[in-house]
């Protein structure tokens, strides 16, 4: 998979994240992923679709992380992962998606979005339709773990 189609979405995470949480999420090193098993508590899933490529980006953040985002956010602290969170963790996905998109056309780049899915739970999975490999990136904070999966086949 190429780097330079990835790392858009990277950036731009950790674009969000800090601008609007004022949070600082530091990257780890990536991996191939070979099973469904999401790695945290809440995930946004959105499909891409371009000429030249499909696939699929998820977002998963564990419960304390997803919490104090939420509070640096919007000032709000819910005790666990309710609609409120599930609906945050989508409009990041959007918003991160929407900034990688940005920075991808320049590129050549063009796909569009559909709406993201938000799945949350213990030992829930990540269902990418695309055939190609998942890679996923992992960002630590002292509040938790985030994680990146993006799920390409070019065409």
């Amino acid at each position: 998979m190429n780097v330079e189609f990835i790392n858009p979405f990277l950036v731009s995470l950790v674009n969000v994240i800090s601008t609007m949480a004022m949070m600082d999420l530091k990257p780890g090193k990536p991996q191939l992923k070979n099973h469904d098993l999401a790695k945290g508590d809440v995930s946004g899933l959105i499909g891409m679709v371009g000429p030249k490529t499909k696939g699929s980006l998820s977002i998963t953040f564990e419960e304390p992380l997803i919490l104090e985002i939420m509070n640096k956010m919007l000032g709000e602290k819910p005790s666990g992962i309710n609609a409120d969170i599930t609906d945050l963790v989508g409009e990041i996905t959007n918003m991160v998606t929407g900034g990688a998109k940005n920075l991808l056309s320049s590129k050549g780049y063009d796909f569009d979005m559909a709406t993201p899915a938000v799945v949350s739970g213990k030992n829930h999975t990540i269902s990418h339709q695309a055939k190609g490999k998942k890679i996923m990136m992992p960002f630590s904070h002292e509040y938790g773990m985030a994680f990146i999966e993006i799920c390409f086949e070019e065409e």
